[in-house]
């Protein structure tokens, strides 16, 4: 499991926005570097993520849950269910004007301890994807 958080000087809804502003990642997202699909429950996803020092990947996860201003979760498997499975997770915490971003994944299957490496190289996209999207969305509120 990968557990990360940031706290952004922003309301849940200004964040909310840049996170599912799919087409625009190339532009301030140095892990996720591109989206294609719709922030829609049971919608497919093509999802390219480059952790630091690594090739990129693409993956098509499925949407599994998408309320504005709360939480954006998909669930993406390799080959066939249960064999390595990653649910990642964005959820929105509002605390006053401002909010807390709570950035997971969830790693099972039968391979899923098998690569150590890729998830401490995956922890470090993480953190850098959450500086740049407090960088973002503070910058235009």
């Amino acid at each position: 499991r990968i557990e990360t958080a940031v706290d952004i000087a922003a309301p849940p809804a200004a964040v909310w926005r840049v996170l599912v502003d799919f087409a625009s990642y190339p532009e301030w997202n140095p892990f996720v570097r591109g989206i294609e699909g719709e922030a829609r429950v049971g919608a497919r996803l093509r999802v390219t993520v480059q952790p630091p020092g690594r090739k990129a990947m693409t993956f098509r996860p499925t949407v599994c849950a998408a309320e504005p201003g709360r939480e954006l979760r998909w669930l993406g498997r390799v080959l066939i269910p249960g064999l390595f499975d990653g649910e990642h997770s964005f959820v929105l915490e509002p605390s006053g004007a401002s909010c807390r971003l709570r950035h997971e994944e969830r790693f099972t299957g039968l391979l899923a301890g098998a690569f150590p490496g890729m998830l401490a190289d995956t922890a470090k996209g993480f953190e850098a994807l959450n500086a740049a999207l407090a960088r973002r969305v503070e910058s235009a509120t």
